[in-house]
Formats: structure tokens, sequence, C-alpha cells
């Protein structure tokens, strides 16, 4: 079987709830970071055999199989089709993994994946259908916020720990916007947006204490959970030959993906045992991880993740997560992919770990490997 490469990725700046762009039509939000591809690697759309896109509420304005739409909405060839898939918040990584497995098959040979949510136009759960008694009498299934809280219970984690996690997401994004260390990886929505909307770089450890709890007797706030934001993002996928072809440079290595199932009653503890069978599949061992991001859902998951992996925790979500930045559910995957590259080529290492946690149970988690001669 042979390798599958990441040449490319980019995402759109994550825009706040109502914010700079609720205007865009989702279709048009994922054209954005579909088109910068192409645009500046020089691939003419012709060679794009799939393009793939995660998204979550697949209703209204987001259905009716948006990839291909957004094919046809940014004026590629009408030979390209596209697919929309929704594995939940994995849903931009699955993107991937899908065109990945299409280029190690030999199916095809240069794919686009990526996602796009609007939740300004869309909210979560406006796509989902009440859920039938035989599911929900087996198992004691409850919200994520709830989750997040028995994650909480069962890990033994205090108030001021996720407190502390949220500022530290927060900083750690100030930090790289100060640095322009999104620099690469960003493309502006014409005449929208050329920033991250969400974030509060003013934020301190007194001002989160001061949050109320989600639930009545409970520990998570809105201060260490993620944010609600609009966005978009796509990589360029290929084989060696087809890179050869067009004159691109490999990046990196898909080195593998796992996909589990986990218990549905915690729902979001999936990243802990998609990072376990990953790893153990490749043979990597997880101190040869220079860099990792766990996506923050809520601070309890990646908090679950380090007290279960033993992994650094100050190689964790180095440029700030999902609590500072916004988790735009079918993007989301994609666009850590891009960020993650993009730090692991600034530091000079080789692999880079994405886990995420999913609906009712599952987890997702891929291995970037930059040793691609």
């Amino acid at each position: 079987m042979r390798d599958a490469y990441l040449y490319d990725a980019v995402h759109t700046p994550r825009g706040k709830r109502k914010g700079s762009l609720a205007g865009v039509h989702p279709v048009d939000l994922f054209g954005v970071p579909l088109t910068a591809l192409l645009e500046r690697n020089g691939v003419p759309g012709h060679r794009v055999d799939d393009v793939v896109v995660g998204c979550v509420s697949q209703s209204g304005e987001q259905g009716g199989c948006l990839a291909r739409s957004a094919v046809l909405a940014a004026g590629l060839p009408t030979t390209v089709p596209g697919y929309t898939l929704d594995r939940f918040c994995g849903s931009g990584l699955q993107a991937m993994f899908g065109a990945a497995t299409a280029i190690q098959s030999g199916a095809m040979d240069l794919v686009i994946a990526g996602g796009v949510e609007s939740m300004s136009r869309l909210a979560i759960g406006s796509s989902w259908t009440q859920l039938p008694e035989s599911m929900t009498a087996r198992y004691d299934l409850c919200s994520q916020y709830e989750a997040a809280e028995r994650i909480a219970k069962k890990w033994d984690m205090s108030r001021q720990e996720c407190d502390e996690f949220g500022l530290r997401s927060q900083q750690n994004a100030a930090r790289a916007w100060e640095e322009r260390r999104f620099d690469r990886e960003l493309v502006p929505v014409p005449n929208c947006l050329d920033h991250d909307e969400h974030m509060r770089p003013g934020t301190t450890l007194e001002k989160l204490a001061s949050l109320e709890p989600l639930a009545e007797g409970g520990i998570i706030t809105a201060g260490h959970s993620s944010g609600v934001v609009d966005g978009a993002s796509a990589i360029l996928l290929g084989s060696r030959e087809s890179g050869r072809e067009l004159d691109l440079t490999p990046r990196a290595r898909i080195a593998g993906v796992d996909v589990c199932g986990s218990d549905p009653e915690l729902m979001l503890t999936g990243p802990i045992d998609a990072t376990r069978r990953l790893l153990d599949k490749v043979g990597v061992p997880i101190s040869q991880v220079a860099l990792a991001e766990v996506n923050e859902a809520f601070a309890t998951i990646p908090m679950a993740w380090l007290k279960e992996t033993g992994f650094d925790p100050a190689r964790l979500n180095v440029n700030g997560g999902a609590i500072a930045l916004g988790h735009p559910l079918g993007a989301t995957g994609a666009l850590l992919a891009g960020t993650l590259l993009c730090e692991l080529e600034r530091r000079d290492e080789r692999y880079g770990l994405i886990a995420i946690c999913m609906g009712y149970g599952m987890g997702i988690a891929a291995l970037l490997d930059r040793d691609v001669d």
C-alpha cells in the first residue's frame, strides 16, 4: 500500500457566533480555503479527484451535499465530485482519513479534504433527531456539558484546575497570534475577517473564577468550554507520484489514523483509547510524539487525556485550543492538522498527534510524520 502525503493545509479565521462571518453562506465559506489551496499551489482544478467535507449540522444551507455545492460555487471543473460526511466533532479529521485511504488504495491520486460549520446560521443539534427508546433505555445518556462534569468527577478534577487550563489556552493563543504563528495556515475571508474573533487575551484567573457553572452544582463554565464559532478548513492530500507531477513538496506523511468507540455515558473520553490504539498500531511510543493537539471541547477532556497518557503538558495545544479560539465542529479536525503541521515545522520536530472526542462515545486520532524521505 502506498503512502498518502499532506501537501498543504489552510483555514479561515474563526468568527465568533453572530460575528463577522455570520453573513457568509456555508458553501461560500468552505470555498475560501478550497480555492486558496489550488491557487497557492498552482494545482489545476481538473487534477482534483474528489473533495471531502466534514460538516455536523447537515440541514438547511449545510444540507444537500455541501461538498459538491462548494465545488460548483467555487468554479471548479464540473468533473470534480464531492461528498459530505458527519462524524460529529471529528468530521474534519474523518474527511482527511477518507481522503488518505482513497490515495493509499490507489483509487485516487489527489484529494482535497476539510470541513465547514456556520454555527451562527445553523445551531448545534439542529439536524439531530429524537433518539429511540432502544438506545436511551440501554445507556444513561447525557448532554456534553454533563459528560464533561462526569469526566471531572471520575478523574478528580477541581474547578481551579479547569480554570487554570482555560487560562492557559487563552494565553497560548494570544502568544501565537502575537508571534504570527498562524500566518502560513490562515486565509482571510475577503471583506469579512482576517483574524480569529473569539479570543479573550485579557482573561485572568480571577475573571474565570467569577463565572457561574453551566449546571447547578457543577464546575464546568464557559471559561473552560469551547467557543461557538464559524469557520472552514481544507487540506491537500496526494500520492508521491501526483506531487512530483505537479511540482509539490510533501510537508508530512499520514502515518496513521484510528477511530474507536468509547463509553457513551462518559461520551467524551474517546481520544484516550484512540491515541493508544493508533500509537500501538504504527509502533510509535508516545515519548516520540513531539506535539499534540487534543481538541478542547471542554478542559476536562485534554486534562483526562494527559492523566491517562502521561504526555508532557508543555507540548499539548501549544498555540491555544478551542477554549480560546473556538470549535467550528466539522472544520476542527482538518484545521488542527494544519496548525499542528506548521508548529512541527517551526520547531523542526518529526511526529505530531491530533485527537478529538465525538458524540455518543467515539474518538478519532491521527499521526503526522514529517520524515517524508
